[in-house]
């Protein structure tokens, strides 16, 4: 397998977009219910642990875009093949893939289980599931410069679903907020910790890299994707604070929606309902660039064909969430998938840069270079 990908042109894609690859992967599910699990551990200082959360994914992102610069063009898979050898590569290549998978699962599940608290509480898995899968499957069987579009357009137009925050901040209690600055160090980074499985997804840059044509203009836009997600979850965390008491916000399971629905207008009632639909178009553009980063690792690990990939990986997981009858089972896949996340997106990168620049110093005495 080569190290470094040769993308034709008609594949690439300008670094303009990964602003809207960042801040729509990231925008997810997880935000709906991410406030009351960052109030848990920083309460009312959760602000801080959010930028706090948001300093170490700067650290982070600096950290792969220092070991994908060592590279002509590579990817995760590629990196791991020259660092650790073919065998033991591929190994790591595939845990990565099966880390993938268990994300698109949970972020799938969580859905569902929204779906059926909130509108149809005995409609079976397997149908909602099909539905989403062939929307999903509609647009990875396009290709990435079809996956990276339906994220573009669909990220402009679910930022609109914002505007109906406008009845809860007219709503706000400011003593909620008071007393600051009383959170002790350990528990904000416990809040900062817990905005993890929320703040996932762009490890998908190790991933679509080499596909970005203009790759020196890549890191404004990533960063700036980044930020405006943090902006996002801040408001929605500080609008769930000031709206709830700090009793209420710590048993409020989906903070978002509960939010949502106190906002109405004189033609249109149950506004819950509508954005509960509506958001199939936030957690699509996460589904088809997990979809797509599955299908490109076993194309690039093992040679698989990428459609055929699509095909085995939506029958896997259609019988798969039949197995989840009880909220507690999504709830532990969650939990499980958000610890396997701090370890796997956080700081794996930072131990991996280290290796990388090693090895590299070593090949450079030796001749050669990484690449």
């Amino acid at each position: 397998m080569d190290i470094n990908v040769t993308v034709k042109s008609n594949l690439q894609i300008r670094a303009f977009y990964l602003f809207f690859i960042i801040a729509g992967v990231q925008i997810g599910v997880g935000i709906i219910g991410a406030p009351r699990f960052v109030f848990l551990e920083a309460e009312r200082d959760s602000w801080i642990a959010i930028l706090i959360g948001f300093l170490f994914i700067c650290i982070v992102v600096g950290a792969m875009f220092m070991i994908l610069q060592q590279y002509e063009n590579a990817d995760y898979y590629g990196i791991h093949i020259d660092l650790f050898g073919n065998w033991l590569g591929k190994l790591m290549g595939t845990i990565l893939i099966l880390f993938l998978a268990g994300s698109f699962l949970s972020i799938l599940m969580t859905y569902i289980q929204v779906i059926q608290i909130f509108l149809y509480h005995g409609l079976p898995n397997w149908i909602i599931t099909s539905l989403i899968l062939i929307l999903a499957l509609y647009t990875v069987l396009g290709g990435i410069r079809v996956v990276v579009g339906v994220t573009f357009v669909f990220f402009i137009i679910t930022i609109s679903l914002l505007v109906v925050l406008y009845d809860p901040l007219l709503r706000l209690n400011m003593y909620n907020y008071l007393p600051m600055f009383q959170t002790p160090l350990p528990d904000l980074l416990k809040g900062a910790k817990a905005t993890a499985y929320t703040f996932s997804g762009f490890e998908i840059l190790m991933f679509i890299y080499p596909f970005i044509k203009d790759k020196q203009k890549a890191k404004l836009p990533v960063y700036l994707g980044l930020t405006f997600t943090t902006i996002i979850f801040l408001l929605i965390t500080m609008v769930s604070i000031g709206y709830f008491s700090a009793k209420g916000l710590k048993n409020v399971d989906w903070a978002l929606l509960l939010l949502v629905k106190s906002a109405s207008f004189t033609f249109l009632e149950r506004l819950d309902y509508i954005v509960v639909i509506a958001w199939i178009m936030v957690i699509i553009p996460n589904l088809v660039l997990i979809m797509w980063a599955i299908a490109y690792g076993i194309k690039r690990l093992y040679n698989f064909q990428q459609r055929k990939t699509h095909y085995i990986f939506a029958g896997i997981i259609l019988i798969v969430v039949n197995f989840f009858r009880f909220d507690y089972q999504i709830t532990e896949l969650t939990d499980t998938i958000a610890k396997i996340s701090f370890w796997v997106v956080y700081i794996y990168p930072l131990l991996l840069l280290p290796i990388v620049l090693i090895k590299k110093k070593w090949k450079n005495k030796g001749g050669g270079n990484v690449s």
